[in-house]
């Protein structure tokens, strides 16, 4: 937008990966200042310097008058009203370590896609349970959208969810411009939950391209996939909620399919025959899904929910099954 809608709005973001850099440009579209709290001196320096993320999509240049960049998270927390967290799941326990200050009245929106594996949880429960924040103020960013695309400017959708209509307006406008459209839903947990799942579903995927299997097996795998997404989200949040919604279906669909896909790709490393441990270091993002697969596993082995696909993809991640084989015997269960 050419003349921006949030002139006084206090916005911050937690993170330096590359959503976290594409949720930042989106912002500067609207906000004239963002806070942004990345993860080190290196990053900061670098991004006051060069005016891009050295790091992660660097092709994305800031006009530095719209950011105050720090590395301080108590100095973001009490600078801002809404705040946009974007780490990886795995650190947002150390991002927020340090934390001193009251949360109080504050607006958190997650963007974050995965368990924080210390407390084998979603981010909307982590955040209410260990810091107070009631899920009246929270959201959750949902997509299909790749950072790399929002870094071209190509036509993305998201999709915002929180508990009442009127958060749901402010975020979608702080975010929504000539590229990004904003689909809005209060199934905020549910749509959290069906965005960590699509990962471990994207890890499937790329196995079975890294074995050699084609489209139309891809086609069946998918389709198989929503149907127990569907299943799992039932039985744990029971809503009246569409799986084919491009929150769901959508965010599945390119995921699984996307070349940017990082989840995808560490299937597809494994299904080549590369070891889980040297997948994973081969990598200079973080795998989501590989993350969620042992938490998704063990809540729908309790309930008793008959996953095939999550079955298989966590025996290969975790019990060393082998992959080649083990999906061998996955394709007589789906139809």
């Amino acid at each position: 937008m050419s003349e921006r809608i949030f002139q006084n709005m206090n916005v911050g973001v937690l993170g330096s990966g590359s959503f976290a850099t594409a949720i930042v440009k989106m912002l500067t579209e609207n906000c004239s200042k963002i806070h942004w709290c990345v993860r080190d001196e290196f990053v900061k320096g670098t991004l006051e310097k060069r005016k891009h993320n050295p790091t992660y999509i660097p092709s994305v240049m800031f006009n530095l008058e719209q950011l105050y960049i720090t590395v301080d998270v108590n100095e973001l927390m009490r600078r801002c009203d809404i705040i946009f967290l974007v780490t990886p799941s795995i650190y947002l326990v150390d991002f927020l370590k340090p934390l001193n200050v009251s949360l109080e009245g504050k607006i958190f929106v997650s963007a974050i896609k995965g368990i924080v594996p210390e407390h084998n949880d979603i981010v909307a429960h982590f955040m209410r349970d260990q810091y107070g924040v009631p899920l009246e103020n929270q959201a959750v960013i949902s997509g299909p959208c790749h950072a790399e695309e929002v870094a071209m400017e190509r036509l993305s959708y998201l999709t915002v969810s929180a508990l009442d209509d009127e958060k749901v307006h402010q975020i979608s406008q702080l975010l929504e411009s000539h590229y990004i459209r904003i689909t809005k839903s209060c199934d905020i947990i549910g749509n959290e939950y069906s965005s960590v799942l699509k990962n471990i579903y994207a890890i499937g995927a790329g196995i079975a391209s890294g074995l050699g299997y084609g489209d139309n097996f891809h086609a069946v795998f998918v389709s198989n996939a929503i149907r127990e997404i569907e299943i799992y989200l039932d039985a744990i949040y029971p809503e009246n909620r569409d799986v084919n919604d491009s929150s769901t279906l959508g965010d599945l669909l390119v995921t699984s399919y996307s070349l940017f896909s990082r989840n995808r790709s560490l299937g597809n490393l494994i299904g080549k025959g590369y070891t889980v441990k040297s997948a994973i270091q081969s990598m200079n993002m973080v795998a989501e899904g590989y993350y969620a697969t042992k938490s998704i596993y063990e809540i729908g082995k309790e309930k008793g929910l008959k996953l095939p696909i999550i079955s298989m993809v966590y025996e290969v991640l975790f019990e060393e099954k082998n992959a080649e084989k083990r999906f061998l015997q996955l394709t007589e269960q789906l139809n």
